[in-house]
């Protein structure tokens, strides 16, 4: 029995290497277009929504994180957690992406104009 790849595998391969850069572009260049506000979340509650395309600083909280947007992009400044993961979390941009400080409560996602206020459509 003969071990290695196969013409059949090879072809297999190309196929999920081509789907999973396809998806990749698709996500990059058509699913972050729209992105142009965040909408801030504290304990599930919306304490504000602010454009992407305003470049300000936003005391989330009562002071407990700091929100900068500048360039269109989102990013955690500050906050009074003991880890600072929220801090060192890359400026979110595209529709869907999210800031999280789990220790003060604390989404920050982006949205797009074109999104519904549901999630999903019921009867």
């Amino acid at each position: 029995m003969r071990k290695g790849l196969k013409k059949k595998d090879l072809i297999l391969v190309l196929i999920i290497l081509c789907v999973t850069g396809l998806t990749v572009l698709v996500r990059t260049y058509i699913g972050g277009a729209g992105a142009n506000r965040i909408v801030i979340k504290v304990n599930g509650a919306i304490q504000g929504v602010y454009s992407l395309s305003e470049d300000q600083e936003i005391m989330i909280n009562e002071g407990t994180n700091m929100l900068k947007i500048s360039n269109g992009q989102a990013d955690m400044t500050e906050a009074d957690c003991p880890d600072q993961l929220c801090v060192n979390q890359k400026p979110v941009s595209l529709s869907h992406e999210s800031l999280i400080c789990l220790p003060n409560r604390v989404v920050v996602e982006v949205k797009s104009k074109e999104e519904s206020e549901y999630d999903a459509v019921t009867n």
